[in-house]
């Protein structure tokens, strides 16, 4: 929304609208789901003043009210599932990933969760007869994990229709073949990948922001923000709280970070993915030992929580752990050359 019709609600003069829209809160939408602290630092007001005018940014965005079931169901059409392009692991999903959700994958060292994030920074971008969202991808590196090579690797992984296809969509000349095409192609996946390294917990809580900014920017391009990956979410948290007297701390700043990163998906109808580290619990005698960390904040507030499990060679199993929708169950993928692939 211009910044005239931010001055419109109840203690918003010009200098507090420029102030709203320099923190990215340019529409009625922003405002409305802010709250009152978030605004008040923001604009430098009171906190009975910010209620005022997030309230009165819900009455003229529409939002903040009950709705029938019927709406809400209207609503959820408009959601986008990203294939995995494995139809077993699609189907355990409900079709792929969710945008306006958290999707979490959990699992120990090599068990493929910066491939999954690679992986679907390449589907995102395929037209969506053939899986993808026909989007963009941002990229919060916090582990170094981020390699342009592995991108080259999936790229040329696709089936060859599905590069006809994507080629004819971007207007490249040529075919699967063509190596000169090929390069122009892998060009075109890499630019619409915007990659940031995170350097400590605060640094990636700002990239959350500026990862909000971004969406915004593309919002009406050719190819939206449709993904935002987060690799890993909780390796600076873990490394930077240690002990249980910063526990709460920590909890406190991560509960934050993932609302963040949960406006991003509602507000720009994006697929949220972050990668998870694990612990094992010394404890247990029976079953599997292995536990994500973050605890019962990150545990709430994923929408859909997958363990990644290594198995022989490059086959891996995806278990489904938790869904409001759908039944937990199992999947299996093998990691290869060329990307995730079925079994």
């Amino acid at each position: 929304m211009p910044e005239d019709d931010l001055e419109s609600l109840p203690g918003v003069g010009p200098a507090t609208a420029d102030k709203l829209t320099d923190a990215g809160f340019e529409s009625y939408q922003a405002i409305a789901v802010a709250s009152p602290s978030e605004l008040s630092n923001t604009a430098d007001v009171g906190e009975s003043t910010s209620s005022d005018i997030i309230n009165a940014a819900r009455e003229a965005a529409d939002i903040g009210g009950f709705e029938t079931g019927s709406a809400v169901l209207e609503r959820r059409e408009q959601i986008g599932k990203l294939s995995w392009g494995i139809s077993e692991v699609d189907d355990l999903l409900g079709g792929g990933l969710e945008t306006q959700s958290i999707t979490e994958v959990y699992g120990e060292f090599g068990a493929g969760k910066s491939q999954v994030t690679h992986q679907m920074a390449v589907n995102v971008q395929l037209p969506p007869e053939h899986g993808g969202l026909g989007g963009s991808c941002i990229f919060v590196d916090s582990e170094d994990t981020f390699r342009p090579e592995r991108i080259d690797d999936m790229v040329r992984g696709l089936d060859d229709e599905i590069i006809q296809a994507t080629m004819d969509e971007r207007e490249i000349e040529g075919s699967p073949d063509d190596e000169a095409a090929m390069e122009e192609l892998l060009n075109d996946f890499l630019d619409k990948i915007h990659v940031a390294k995170a350097f400590n917990s605060n640094h990636q809580i700002l990239l959350a922001e500026k990862a909000k900014e971004l969406a915004r920017d593309h919002e009406e391009d050719e190819f939206p923000v449709r993904l935002l990956c987060v690799d890993s979410l909780t390796a600076h948290f873990r490394a930077e709280y240690v002990g249980r007297g910063q526990l709460a701390e920590r909890q406190q700043k991560l509960n934050k970070h993932l609302h963040d990163l949960m406006r991003i998906g509602d507000l720009y109808n994006t697929a949220v993915l972050v990668t998870n580290q694990v612990a094992s619990n010394p404890d247990s005698y029976f079953g599997d030992p292995t536990q994500p960390i973050g605890g019962n904040i990150l545990g709430h507030t994923s929408t859909f929580r997958i363990y990644l499990r290594k198995s022989k060679g490059d086959k891996r199993i995806v278990r489904l752990v938790d869904a409001p929708n759908l039944a937990d169950g199992e999947g299996i993928m093998r990691v290869q050359d060329g990307g995730l692939k079925p079994e």
